[in-house]
């Protein structure tokens, strides 16, 4: 990047305020930022969680417990210690837990399990996103690497005959979104009746973004005997309404600590000139410990151009958003996580569930609509028992 001076624009200094910075009146970020404005320590890490069952000795295939060695995985987090046994015993789980506590893991590993006991087993997977569903496939196929198992993922954004053809193949697990997964069904590339396990993940957000006529949908679809597995950050009315017709008898696991990440500090930027505020962003992204940053903005149009401005003033930086195609999501999104950008700008389509490395911090450029989105913003950061920082623009 080239050395710093500081920027003068020729463009009217009110050219950057018209990509969301609007604010929402009820939301009231002081209200629930955990750690004062004026804090300067992190916050301390949880007490340290003591597992009850380790990844060398679960009751699995060693070929499964192989490529969990291989993908690095040591302790199991406290979901994945409390429902891994309940899922390979074959009983319907509801999963209460923040975004970044390993739920993935949670349910493929026993999953997985179960397919090479039974290869007539097909497993559903339904995920809000584009991205959380091609994350989920991404880890399947490395705790499934070399067991002859195959997944079909199915998402919108993207040309569905592939799809089509990839269902009429052998295949034990369909990964997806509801929208694209309730078209498969409608043209009956897919048969729901053939699957025997069932997962919904991020059921919170899938009903919050308008998926709960499709979820209905596929959970009437769905074969009455099978084994169901529900997690979710928050359980509200909605989330009860599909809860009913979903789970059987279930075991109910809370491992939520609270509502923000213990291992991210949290601090307010006030922005006493608001023409001024892409230059106090310019500034802190020069800082030396701004590595690896997420920036959350409200609006498609006003994230894009603030990733176009960040990229004239020398920044490594892109953008996902849902004017841009599922490629182009996934090429942004990879650059990302290979360190080849330092910069990832995005509306909320990406504050569910993405888990990208080393996050170093998050800053909400645009204050999010709702105190649940503020969350999962910022629990891009601080994830793993790293520790992160959250900033938000007021």
């Amino acid at each position: 990047m080239r050395p710093y001076q500081p920027y003068r624009s020729s463009r009217p200094r009110d050219h950057f305020r018209g990509g969301g910075s609007r604010v929402i009146r009820s939301f009231n970020p002081a209200g629930i930022i955990a750690a004062a404005a004026s804090s300067q320590s992190l916050a301390a890490p949880s007490a340290a969680y003591t597992p009850t069952i380790s990844f060398e000795t679960l009751p699995v295939d060693p070929r499964l417990i192989a490529n969990i060695q291989v993908k690095g995985y040591t302790t199991p987090t406290p979901i994945q210690d409390q429902a891994i046994s309940h899922v390979l015993a074959g009983r319907d789980l509801i999963g209460i837990a923040n975004t970044g506590t390993g739920k993935t893991a949670a349910f493929l590993v026993p999953l997985i399990d179960k397919v090479i006991k039974n290869r007539t087993e097909k497993i559903l997977i339904i995920a809000p996103t584009r991205e959380l569903a091609t994350q989920i496939q991404d880890e399947f196929v490395g705790f499934a690497r070399n067991l002859g198992m195959y997944s079909v993922l199915c998402i919108g954004g993207v040309n569905i005959h592939p799809q089509r053809q990839n269902l009429r193949r052998p295949h034990n697990f369909v990964i997806g979104t509801p929208g694209r997964i309730k078209d498969h069904v409608q043209e009956r590339n897919l048969i729901l009746t053939n699957f025997k396990s069932v997962v919904l993940d991020e059921a919170d957000h899938m009903l919050d973004i308008g998926f709960i006529q499709d979820i209905k949908f596929i959970v009437s679809q769905l074969s009455p005997i099978r084994q169901s597995l529900f997690f979710s950050a928050t359980i509200d009315g909605k989330v009860r309404e599909i809860l009913t017709a979903f789970v059987q008898d279930p075991i109910t696991i809370s491992v939520k600590t609270g509502d923000t990440a213990q291992n991210v500090r949290q601090v307010m930027v006030k922005v006493p000139d608001p023409s001024r505020k892409i230059d106090q962003l310019h500034d802190l992204l020069l800082q030396k410990d701004y590595n690896k940053v997420l920036i959350f903005g409200r609006t498609k149009h006003g994230v894009q151009k603030l990733s176009d401005e960040l990229v004239k003033r020398g920044f490594r930086a892109d953008a996902i958003h849902g004017n841009k195609n599922q490629s182009q999501r996934l090429r942004a999104l990879n650059k990302f996580k290979r360190e080849e950008i330092k910069i990832l700008l995005a509306t909320d389509v990406a504050s569910r569930g993405l888990d990208v490395p080393d996050v170093t911090h998050v800053i909400n450029y645009d204050l999010p609509e709702s105190k649940e989105a503020y969350i999962h913003r910022i629990g891009r950061t601080g994830r793993a028992d790293s520790l992160g920082t959250a900033l938000t623009f007021i």
